[in-house]
This record gives C-alpha cells, structure tokens and sequence, in this order.
C-alpha cells in the first residue's frame, strides 16, 4: 500500500500547480487564430497586386503578388482566408491570407470584379458587369453551387438578414444585386423576393445592419433604401461620383467616398420609423486625392482610405482626423481589414457585412469569470495557509523558549 504523506509544503505545491493551471486557462481563453489578420489591412490594385498594411506599424509589411489585376478582396471570419477577384483572367480565386498560397480557382463569365459574403461565411458570392448572372461559391473549393440570373449586367452585391416578421436566424439571407435599372432581391435558395426600380444607372451598394441599403449610382446620387417595403426612401447625396461604401458598425454611420470632390461624406444613419430628415452629409473629410475605397475597422476606432494616388490615410474615426499617410503604390482600388480588435473565436463577418449573433462569446466570459474566481479562491487559501504556519510556528518557538528557561 502506498502512503502520501500530506505535509504543508505538498500542499503549498499543490495549491501553486492549481493556481498556475489557472492563470493558463485564462490566458488561453483570450489566444487569438492566427490567420495573418486581424491587425491589418489588405489593398488591392497597388503596385505589387495586394499590399498588406500592418496597423500597429502603420507600413506595408509584405506584398502578395497576384496577376489578373486584383480588384474586390474580402477576408473570411478567421481571417485565413483571403478572397480575390481578378477580372483580367476572369478568375476568383482563395489564397491563404498568411501565406499567400493559392487554395482554389473558378473561372467565372464576365470579368468578375465583385464580391459578398454570406452572414455565416459558409457562401461566396461574386459576379462582373459583364454578366447578368451571380453565382454562389463554396468559398472553401471554389464550385459553383447556384446560379442567380438578374436579365441585367450586375454594378453591386451585397447580403442582407431576412427582414421578415417570423424570420429567425436560421431563415436564408437575402442577396441585393444592382443592375442597369433596378435591384433584384433574392433569398439564398434562389427564389426572387422583389425589385426596386432605380433611374440614374446603378453601382455599388452597401447594407450596414439595420433596416436601409445605400446605393450609389453612375448619375451621381447615393439613394436610401427601405429593406422592409422595398421603396426608395429618399436621395441622400447629388452631384458627385461615388465609389465602395463601408460603415460604423457602432454608430450606423455610412463612409462614401466622393471621387470627384476628393473627400469622404459621413452619412447619419436613417433610423426606421421617422420622419425627421436629417441634412446629408452630415460631415465630410476632406482628402488630398481621390479615393477609391475606404474601409472601417470592426470597433469603430479606425478608418482607410486608398486613394487613385498609390496613397493609404488611416483615419482616427473618434477623433475624425487623419493619423498618417501610407504609400502603397499603383492605383489602389479596393481596402479591407481584419477584425479590430481581434476575437476568438471569430465571431464576426469583415466590414462590408453584417454581425451574425455567436453562442461561443457568452461561454467564453463565463469560463473567463470562473478562471479569475477560482484563482481568487486559490490565493486566499494559499495566503491562509501560510498564515497559519507562521502562528504555528510562533507558538512553538514561544513553547520551546518556555521550556528552556
């Protein structure tokens, strides 16, 4: 038979091993993928073919070249994947946003320039004014798993929850496609849900969460529009020639750039349900050049701006003021960033897209506040311990000087 023998030094040890495991166990609970984002920023169009920019550096740190002259880029929700369109060689293509490797290829009709991605990251969209045609992807394999016929070259995508009154979040997303003279609705299975006719030619066009589309079109105007009735709400912006659109995911702000006057207009968001009409823009950033895309971090902290100059702003959103220039070379034509902060697991979509709800950020904090108990308990133990050997101690040096004398 063995005996352990339990003396306070085995325990100390003990109670110091516990205590180590659980500082690891908080430690790994805030580990981040590593998937070559969140803390950067990709840019398509630039010298090289994608310059990648490091945020906390605030430089280019790497380049992926890429021929077919890259244009829309996305990230997946782990930041692992990149997703390219490359119109020259009528391709779409998966690489690895760390590595740069080619995952897979699909040659698409229509010099495919444009992209969107499903809420659940599980489809990929793409399509050219080329085509009057989108289809969806397996981003993973590049196959085609559907095919979307809009009878009209397609200028926009973008996806959008169901905003039905019994929709859950298991009932399909909704693809938004602009074409020459309206946008065409579809659920994800395929079946056409509507359309919203729109004079002055249709491009690019943006779903922040909510109840409203921006469209921009070749006219010069950036409409409103409701995603309930599917009615123009009204024209937000004239008179200038509007590029890709990103948004606040904090405030509902809408980012567009102005190309022909060399600036970003900041659009309030249009709250459902009211009748105040609120002066657009409601601010402007003047810029030094034209930009051509722009792009806003998850938290809101942060912006990008790429501009027809071979230049990157980063912008401190809070503060609306540029932080830096960054040269990127070429003529830039899409931006997009990682998560901003980081999280783990990923829990969100890249700019362009809407927040999905996660079950795993709520499990997360508990094993987090459990962790940081559980030490609490161990040190106080461990601080009791101690206390009750020096007393120990004490009393028995008091009880040997006694016998001594």
């Amino acid at each position: 038979m063995i005996v352990i023998l339990i003396t306070r030094t085995n325990c100390y040890r003990f109670c110091f091993l516990i205590l180590l495991f659980a500082l690891v166990g908080i430690s790994s609970s805030t580990a981040h993928a590593d998937g070559g984002a969140p803390q950067l920023a990709y840019v398509a169009g630039t010298s090289q073919g994608i310059s990648v920019i490091d945020i906390a550096q605030r430089r280019v740190t790497r380049t992926i070249t890429e021929a077919g002259n890259p244009h829309t880029i996305l990230l997946s929700l782990d930041g692992s994947a990149l997703y390219i369109t490359q119109p020259s060689l009528g391709q779409v293509a998966v690489i690895g946003a760390k590595t740069g490797q080619t995952l897979c290829t699909v040659n698409l009709p229509g010099q495919p320039s444009l992209l969107a991605l499903s809420l659940d990251s599980t489809v990929l969209y793409a399509a050219g004014q080329g085509d009057t045609s989108v289809r969806a992807l397996d981003p993973q394999t590049c196959v085609i798993k559907r095919t979307f016929e809009t009878h009209e070259p397609v200028y926009g995508l973008a996806v959008a929850a169901s905003t039905a009154a019994n929709a859950t979040p298991s009932t399909p997303n909704q693809i938004w496609i602009t074409g020459t003279t309206a946008i065409t609705i579809f659920d994800a299975n395929g079946q056409q849900l509507g359309s919203v006719p729109i004079a002055g030619g249709l491009q690019y066009i943006s779903i922040p969460g909510g109840f409203t589309a921006y469209v921009t079109t070749r006219q010069g105007t950036v409409v409103a529009v409701d995603l309930n009735s599917r009615q123009v709400i009204r024209t937000l912006l004239s008179g200038g020639q509007f590029g890709p659109m990103d948004y606040d995911a904090n405030t509902g702000e809408v980012y567009v750039p102005d190309r022909q006057h060399n600036q970003l207009d900041v659009l309030a968001p249009i709250v459902a349900d009211t009748t105040v009409t609120l002066q657009e823009p409601a601010r402007t950033i003047p810029l030094s050049n034209s930009p051509q895309s722009v792009a806003i971090t998850s938290d809101g902290q942060l912006g990008f701006v790429a501009l027809s100059n071979g230049q990157v702003l980063m912008l401190d959103i809070p503060r609306r003021s540029i932080i830096t220039g960054i040269t990127v070379g070429g003529t830039p034509h899409f931006i997009i960033t990682g998560l901003y902060p980081p999280a783990n697991p990923p829990l969100t979509t890249p700019q362009n897209a809407t927040i999905p709800p996660s079950s795993t950020k709520p499990f997360g904090s508990l094993l987090l506040i459990f962790s940081l108990a559980l030490t609490g308990v161990l040190l106080l133990g461990m601080f009791w311990l101690f206390w009750r050997n020096y007393q120990k101690g004490t009393s028995d040096r008091h009880s040997a000087k006694r016998l001594n004398d």
